[in-house]
């Protein structure tokens, strides 16, 4: 099984959807988990709303990048240009990839939670097959 990890700032919105996405559609050859370079500490409800309107019920926590220290992933994905370049030296050990998607928080608009869910769920599966 590979693992990626999702690298966002907050680790509230993107992130977050990443990982659920990848766990619940690609989990057969694929562990996902999510983590901030600065932690919001909640998920936000518009995030969870968004996934669950395709069937996923994502039960994450907002999670800091320094508790993956130990584990070497196979990919570490950063969803956001902040997250991008305040990546840790110590998660350089596998490939790493960024793919920046946009912040559905900042207009706080369902439409745009569910645009960068389907986006994010089409580059992986791209990115991971």
């Amino acid at each position: 099984m590979k693992k990626v990890l999702f690298l966002c700032t907050g680790n509230s919105c993107r992130s977050q959807m990443a990982e659920a996405i990848v766990n619940a559609r690609m989990g057969e050859a694929w562990t996902a988990v999510s983590a901030g370079t600065k932690p919001a500490g909640y998920i936000h409800p518009k995030a969870l709303e968004a996934l669950a309107e395709i069937g996923i019920q994502h039960e994450g926590r907002s999670k800091r990048a320094d508790e993956f220290r130990e584990v070497e992933f196979d990919l570490v994905v950063t969803v956001c240009d902040s997250a991008a370049e305040e990546c840790p030296v110590w998660l350089g050990k596998g490939r790493r990839v960024h793919h920046s998607f946009p912040d559905p928080a900042l207009t706080d608009d369902m439409d745009d939670f569910r645009e960068v869910r389907d986006d994010i769920e089409r580059v992986m599966r791209d990115l991971l097959k």
